[in-house]
């Protein structure tokens, strides 16, 4: 048992290594325009990458998904579908304020989000119960974070600028307050896709039923919901494909190594999806309480590691960067408040 939570665990870390770093190859795809990046991102970690793991681990899966329960089919792809435009907004709040502050943002808002609005529409009568004042003090203390993090981009708007320390980063710098409302979207949808995929489970079950395992079982909602959601983000690529006439960047020379790297970021974040799938029933009912934390944890200190390194907080006031850090160490702690209270 205790080898199964250690590998369990690791898991859960490798899913939070992949998922922290898989922006890093927007800072040198600035050749091409963000909807060229993305358009790619998304085909292979949406359609081909789930695809093809489907395929390869449960051949009838394709079957099964035409035979589940159709009211959770549709569950799964209307919601999967409005997930879409959450991923819109996050691509575009990295390319308008950075790995580190896009990434901290954007996670804090969808893990607080994700954790108080499933509770609130599905069940409003638990938030006074210990669990509901546990998710309400982690959402609090996860605000607090947010202010600090916000407060410390504001600073650094004003100390070097919008555009500043960007390096070869694809799409263009927005203001902060721009930026804020990309996270908050992402964050409210981010949120949309959890409540669709515990309302999508009777597909997971059905599956179980016809003899899949669970891992399988749960990867059939995955691509019902991330098919749904690149239709909606593929839909924006092409009208700013077609807008931006940015379509023949695909074909100017010397682009494999950008293609390459679009392929990176699809193989990165789509494949944390998968292995935290692997992490969570290695870790039995501690799954919520050890997985969860470490895997966003993870993310989100590789995250601001990365955003350091480039540079992205070079020529602030070391005031400012103490704000950061301090944001992410609330962040921190609200994570593993809210952990306990899923447990």
């Amino acid at each position: 048992m205790g080898d199964t939570v250690l590998v369990g665990s690791l898991l859960a870390i490798l899913s939070g290594l992949m998922n922290g770093s898989f922006t890093l190859p927007m800072r040198f795809l600035g050749r091409w325009e963000w909807e060229n990046v993305w358009s790619i991102f998304i085909t292979s970690s949406c359609l081909i990458m789930p695809a093809a793991i489907l395929t390869a681990i449960a051949p009838r899966s394709w079957a099964i998904i035409a035979h589940a329960p159709a009211h959770a089919v549709w569950i799964a792809i209307a919601t999967g579908f409005a997930w879409g435009f959450g991923a819109i907004m996050f691509g575009q709040s990295v390319s308008a304020i950075g790995i580190s502050l896009a990434n901290t943002l954007v996670l804090a808002i969808s893990s607080a989000l994700g954790a108080f609005l499933p509770m609130l529409l599905l069940a409003p009568q638990k938030i006074f119960s210990p669990t509901g004042k546990m998710i309400v003090a982690g959402v609090a203390i996860e605000l607090v974070g947010i202010a600090l993090c916000g407060t410390a981009g504001r600073q650094r708007e004003q100390t070097i600028g919008v555009g500043a320390e960007r390096g070869d980063l694809v799409g263009r710098a927005r203001p902060l307050g721009v930026a804020l409302l990309l996270a908050t979207g992402a964050g409210v949808l981010s949120a949309v896709f959890n409540i669709g995929f515990a309302l999508a489970q009777p597909i997971a079950a059905y599956g179980r039923d016809q003899g899949l395992t669970q891992f399988s079982s749960t990867n059939l909602i995955w691509w019902l919901m991330l098919a749904a959601g690149s239709v909606a983000n593929l839909g924006f690529c092409g009208y700013l494909l077609v807008k931006n006439r940015s379509l023949a960047k695909f074909r100017q020379p010397g682009v494999g190594h950008l293609f390459s790297l679009s392929v990176l970021m699809a193989l990165l974040w789509g494949g944390s999806i998968f292995v935290y799938g692997a992490a969570a029933p290695r870790l039995g009912p501690l799954g919520t309480s050890i997985g969860w934390p470490l895997s966003l944890a993870t993310g989100l200190l590789l995250a601001n590691a990365i955003g350091v390194a480039l540079g992205e907080w070079r020529r602030v006031p070391g005031r400012t960067k103490g704000l950061m850090y301090s944001g992410v160490v609330v962040l921190l702690v609200a994570i593993v408040v809210l952990s306990r209270a899923n447990y």
